[in-house]
Formats: structure tokens, C-alpha cells, sequence
């Protein structure tokens, strides 16, 4: 996302400013995110003309780019430029929260056809690890 603000500025006191009875909504279950990212990636693929090791790369550095969206929302979100004042909500944090996790999973799709099943793989191990450290 470039420029945000569908949802108008806010600075409220954070993402704890959501009313207590507002509800996430329920993912759409039967679609699936990984047949989205394989159809972007295809049509990135499709529309690149750059070689593909350079595509990768691009790919991995657009990341940067977006993480540096996430930063200038939350900025915006809790009005710390003296300048601009409140330029964003956290609903805009959300958005570009999201379109990083887009990002990163097409770059992994890019990486590997098998984006999916690597995710999968590494969601089991950061579930399996100990949530407390280990004693002395």
C-alpha cells in the first residue's frame, strides 16, 4: 500500500482504543491464502521482464519497503510527527501489517513452489518451542 487512509487519521491511545464488543471477523475459510499468493506470484512472474535471480531479489527487498509503511502508519497512528500530526489509524497499521505478511509470502513463493508446506513446517516449529526459558 502507498499512501493508506481509507479508514481516516486517528491518533486514539493504540489498538487498545477498539470497542471491547467489536469482534474480529471470521476468516473466509474456504478460500485459501496460498492459491492468492501463487496467483500473484504467477502474475508477477508474467508481467516481471527482468531476469529472475534479479526478480528474487526485488522481490526480498520490496519487503524493506513495505516494514518501512508499517512504521511511517504507526507514526501516523500515534501522531509523533510534530509536522504532520495524525495522519493515520491503526486500521491503516492493519492494512500494511498485512500487506507485509503478502509481500513476504509471495518473496517465499519466489524462493519455492513449495511456499505452503515450508511455511507450514516452520509454523510447527515456532508452535513447538518453549515459552518459558530454561532454567539454570
Amino acid at each position: 500500500m502507498d499512501q493508506h487512509s481509507t479508514h481516516g487519521p486517528g491518533p486514539g491511545p493504540g489498538p487498545s482504543d477498539r470497542p471491547a464488543d467489536r469482534q474480529a471477523p471470521r476468516p473466509d475459510r474456504d478460500h485459501d491464502a496460498w492459491t492468492t499468493i501463487d496467483e500473484l506470484h504467477d502474475w508477477l512472474d508474467a508481467e516481471t521482464g527482468i531476469p529472475p535471480e534479479q526478480d528474487l531479489l526485488l522481490r526480498m527487498l520490496k519487503l524493506s519497503e513495505e516494514v518501512g509503511e508499517v512504521a511511517q502508519a504507526v507514526i501516523g497512528a500515534t501522531g509523533q510527527n510534530p509536522r504532520k500530526g495524525a495522519t493515520h489509524s491503526w486500521q491503516d497499521v492493519e492494512a500494511e501489517l498485512c500487506d507485509v505478511i503478502v509481500t513476504a509470502m509471495v518473496a517465499l513463493r519466489t524462493l519455492t513452489p513449495d511456499a505452503a508446506t515450508v511455511f507450514a513446517g516452520h509454523v510447527r516449529r515456532v508452535a513447538a518451542r518453549p515459552r518459558t526459558p530454561p532454567g539454570p
